[in-house]
């Protein structure tokens, strides 16, 4: 339904929400004026809104600076929102499980509309800091949990996805023709896993399961990161995707129907 024929949507709560949107890993601090540059909002609306924000502990405010930051209040959502995901709860022995044997960054990833959302990272002892922060989005096109989960999707609707979902560079080798993409896809709906390399970080090969809801959609993938310096795409398929889709199946049987 187009926002303005809902009767119950209500413009000014939308203007709180795209001005707490504005903060992400580029954007932890941010003043009146940088709000209003990256909301769009007038700046008397930006004012009111983030003061309001601050009043109510959802943001915090540099008494000297002035410049806004997301609070501890945004903690506690994140704490909500794992309790009423059944799914990170019952994924998380078995995900300790296959991170302990590999000795490799371990994820678990949930669609979020045309992009994924990292809801659960296992790090190894080589992870950078920005790899063990949950919550990080990615278009799913450009994944293997992605591609692994939608490799799940009825074929019209693979393909629609192939055709419209965002695609954004992230490295010189990150996938941007929606030919090979499908190529990749199509393969992975051959062989139950979707396997990529150097779309996020050069020089590391991404490798995914997905997690099968009612009907044999996915509702997440299990995805684990390794170096190409350290492993070959033929030890990766003989030594990890078996443990990988282990892993997803131990999981999958009966899942409730997930959120979309």
């Amino acid at each position: 339904m187009e926002k303005k024929q809902n009767t119950l949507y209500v413009g000014s709560l939308a203007k709180g929400l795209r001005l707490l949107r504005a903060f992400d890993e580029s954007h932890t601090e941010l003043s009146l004026v940088e709000l209003t540059e990256r909301t769009g909002l007038d700046k008397s609306a930006v004012q009111r809104l983030a003061n309001t924000l601050h009043v109510e502990g959802m943001l915090d405010k540099n008494p000297v600076t002035r410049r806004f930051r997301p609070s501890h209040a945004w903690l506690e959502l994140a704490y909500a929102y794992y309790w009423s995901d059944q799914l990170v709860g019952q994924a998380i022995p078995k995900l300790i499980d296959l991170s302990q044997s590999l000795g490799e960054t371990v994820n678990l990833a949930e669609l979020s509309g045309d992009h994924i959302i990292y809801v659960s990272r296992l790090p190894c002892q080589r992870t950078y800091f920005a790899a063990t922060v949950i919550g990080r989005r990615l278009p799913a096109l450009s994944t293997s949990a992605g591609r692994a989960m939608i490799a799940t999707f009825p074929a019209e609707e693979r393909e629609e996805a192939i055709r419209t979902w965002p695609l954004k560079k992230f490295t010189t080798r990150t996938t941007m023709d929606r030919d090979v993409i499908r190529r990749s896809i199509e393969e992975a709906v051959a062989k139950g896993y979707a396997i990529s390399s150097g779309q996020m970080i050069l020089s590391e090969i991404g490798v995914a399961c997905p997690i099968a809801g009612p009907g044999g959609r996915a509702v997440a993938a299990v995805q684990c990161s390794v170096s190409a310096h350290t492993w070959t795409y033929e030890q990766v398929e003989a030594e990890i995707i078996p443990r990988l889709q282990d892993t997803a199946n131990a999981i999958s049987p009966a899942l409730p129907a997930h959120r979309g």
